[in-house]
């Protein structure tokens, strides 16, 4: 086996530790370590309360947290996998339903295993009337995270095995996978009509009860009262959310493993990640983006924010990626369906800005020589913008297609020992004598 020659240079001492696959483990770097000494006899001494060594890696850059088989990232060649699928095979010949299972069960449906989730997800899309005074106390203007979460809450407050996991010592989903799937199903529906129940309140519509033949898509557009109004949505999205649907440990996803790591119930794990996804560095920045877009107002001012941002009076949200050092990858795909659902991009103006700044950031050498391009979070929610719906909604609608990729890290989870997650830290500050 490859490995890392390490010689300490405070005590002379050398080490091999294991390379696997381009990976060392902490724990072999923390068998290095320095002999406490014994005062009394003055010789070195092996301590019990001597430490080995540790590694400092402020918001975990280059330490990966757990082990995965369900998506792999190449960022320097642009490859994204599910499941060894290339996205470019899954995009073109599945719909989102079809990857739902993919990530979370490991392989693609049959119609029985699709109709059989079906029947389970629109069980849990029947709300409690809870659920919907929890809701409706909010003013019609509220922002939709803290009305996410408050939903979510109300829909765990009426889940008897969501109870019931704070009331047993025993871990009710680790290595019964039979059981966290049930929970797994619920937590999914639980997720998208909280969704339709806030976009149904804050546009004043009807609520229209889900359909047990429905994928969870369609449900939601169902519930929604959209798919009934315009079909393309459903045939955009079922493309749109594939592209979605998973990016290894993302921040959002890590928060959800980082919880369900206390052995809790999936529906507050996901409402940690909900949490993690409205931040202004993360899913929040569409916000912040949008809101650019807005003030500049016409494809004509471009030029002028573009400087004012090269000057440092400004930021471009939604602009370059830490992944990937070159092309995105679902950035093509994405085009392909903007190119499809043209009609309905040319007549936003919104979106007429955007490609202005798209335009003139790839001609820019200031971009070019920094590899910003736009992300394809940013791109793909011109899509939902085309389709007609409000900024304010689209990083809960897309919270439902990212919430199936992290419910399948958790449900993997299940299946490796128990680890409560608990970081360590670095003291810094001088201590008292």
């Amino acid at each position: 086996m490859e490995h890392l020659e390490v010689l300490d240079s405070r005590t002379g001492k050398s080490y091999k530790i294991p390379i696997d696959d381009g990976y060392i483990r902490a724990a072999d770097i923390g068998k290095i370590n320095v002999p406490e000494r014994d005062l009394v006899n003055d010789v070195e001494t092996e301590s019990k309360i001597s430490r080995g060594l540790r590694i400092l890696d402020t918001g975990y850059q280059n330490t990966a947290c757990v082990e995965s088989s369900i998506t792999f990232i190449d960022g320097h060649r642009g490859i994204i996998r599910y499941r060894d699928f290339n996205i470019e095979q899954l995009f073109h010949n599945y719909v989102f339903e079809d990857i739902m299972h993919l990530l979370i069960w490991g392989h693609l449906p049959t119609q029985a295993e699709k109709d059989h989730v079906r029947v389970g997800m629109a069980d849990a899309m029947n709300p409690p009337e809870s659920v919907a005074k929890v809701l409706s106390a909010f003013p019609r203007d509220a922002e939709t995270m803290p009305m996410m979460l408050a939903g979510m809450s109300a829909f765990a407050a009426a889940d008897e095995t969501v109870c019931a996991t704070r009331h047993t010592q025993k871990a009710m989903f680790q290595g019964r996978l039979d059981v966290a799937d049930v929970a797994l199903v619920r937590t999914i529906g639980y997720m998208a009509t909280t969704t339709a129940l806030i976009y149904c309140y804050k546009n004043n519509k009807d609520f229209t009860p889900p359909d047990p033949t429905k994928s969870l898509l369609g449900n939601i557009l169902w519930m929604m009262g959209i798919s009934q109004e315009n079909p393309k949505v459903e045939e955009c999205l079922n493309k749109l959310w594939i592209l979605y649907a998973d990016h290894e440990i993302t921040n959002s996803t890590a928060a959800v493993l980082h919880a369900g790591s206390t052995l809790l119930d999936p529906v507050s794990a996901v409402m940690s990640g909900v949490i993690c996804g409205f931040g202004p560095l993360h899913g929040g920045a569409i916000d912040l983006a949008y809101e650019a877009l807005a003030t500049i107002g016409i494809p004509e001012r471009v030029p002028y924010f573009i400087e004012a941002v090269k000057r440092g009076k400004g930021r471009l949200f939604g602009y370059g990626h830490r992944i990937y050092k070159t092309r995105d990858p679902r950035l093509t795909l994405i085009e392909e369906l903007m190119s499809k659902y043209k009609e309905e991009m040319d007549a936003n103006p919104l979106i007429q800005v955007s490609l202005a700044i798209d335009k003139y950031a790839s001609q820019d050498p200031y971009f070019i020589e920094r590899n910003l391009k736009a992300n394809a979070d940013l791109m793909g929610c011109f899509l939902y913008t085309a389709m007609g719906f409000d900024p304010e909604m689209i990083i809960a609608i897309s919270s439902v297609s990212r919430c199936v990729g992290a419910l399948a890290h958790w449900r993997e989870s299940l299946t490796q020992p128990v680890k409560l997650w608990r970081p360590l830290q670095k003291y810094v500050a001088p201590l008292a004598n």
